[in-house]
């Protein structure tokens, strides 16, 4: 099974990386992550998204979600997969697809072209 990470806006949303506005926006960017997670995982994929396993934390801890940890646990979690799945743009997403290329691993940025995972 492959692990692969879903990148896409968390906080910011739009074609200028603007923050997202209302708590409903940055709710609906969770979904889409979530959604495409869930595509993934149906495809024998083992899907990551990395804010799902940082906000748990930053809670529990009573930081917000702008606090340093959430990058830094997602870019943790970004260097273990195997390929990434980019939904969208902001900057976060942009750093995990950097650490991404940086260890010469696979990006998509459309599900149909995300292969196998028992291919190859």
């Amino acid at each position: 099974m492959s692990e692969s990470k879903i990148h896409g806006p968390a906080r910011k949303s739009g074609p200028d990386l603007a923050l997202a506005p209302t708590e409903e926006e940055r709710a609906a960017n969770l979904v889409r992550m979530n959604m495409a997670a869930a595509a993934l995982a149906a495809r024998g994929h083992f899907p990551v998204i990395g804010v799902n396993v940082a906000l748990p934390v930053l809670q529990a801890a009573g930081l917000d979600d702008k606090h340093p940890l959430m990058m830094a646990i997602s870019l943790a979690v970004t260097g273990r997969c195997d390929a990434g799945l980019q939904i969208g743009r902001s900057p976060g997403a942009d750093r995990e697809i950097a650490r991404l290329r940086e260890l010469g691993r696979p990006i998509y940025v459309r599900l149909e072209d995300v292969p196998d995972p028992d291919a190859g």
